[in-house]
């Protein structure tokens, strides 16, 4: 009789714990989307500090050739 007194107590919060499931899914969810955008950013902000070391680079390059040259 008391087993069967749980089980209607805790049948009673069911949908409460599939609320509270769905909304932590729905938390990680964004934590994870969070977390790949943040990712994307850094990766992209590298290779573009990465594109312009090299520009300057062949820049110097450049001017290093035509400094060869006029002399």
């Amino acid at each position: 009789m008391v087993f069967l007194c749980c089980c209607c107590q805790v049948l009673d919060n069911v949908p409460l714990l599939l609320y509270i499931l769905a909304l932590k899914t729905l938390v990680l969810c964004l934590a994870f989307a969070g977390a790949k955008i943040y990712q994307s950013k850094k990766a992209e902000a590298a290779l573009k500090q990465e594109m312009e070391m090299k520009r300057k680079l062949a820049l110097q390059t450049q001017e290093l050739i035509d400094n060869k040259k006029d002399d």
